[in-house]
């Protein structure tokens, strides 16, 4: 069963971009770019992200 985890090679912040991207098996870039038209947008994308980052477990030894 694959697993969302915070990337800990493929992180800007706090990883949970590049973890949701790794989950998909999508560019961490584009969802980057989606999260933060969501903050732009009325800070929408800010409170999940602080969510997430809480809630997501961080990857162990840069694996899963």
């Amino acid at each position: 069963m694959k697993k969302i985890y915070r990337s800990k090679t493929n992180r800007i912040i706090g990883g949970v971009c590049g973890g949701i991207g790794e989950y998909f098996d999508i560019d961490p870039s584009v969802i980057r770019v989606i999260w933060v038209l969501l903050t732009m947008l009325g800070a929408f994308g800010l409170i999940p992200y602080l969510l997430c980052w809480l809630i997501i477990p961080q990857e162990k030894n840069g694996f899963y």
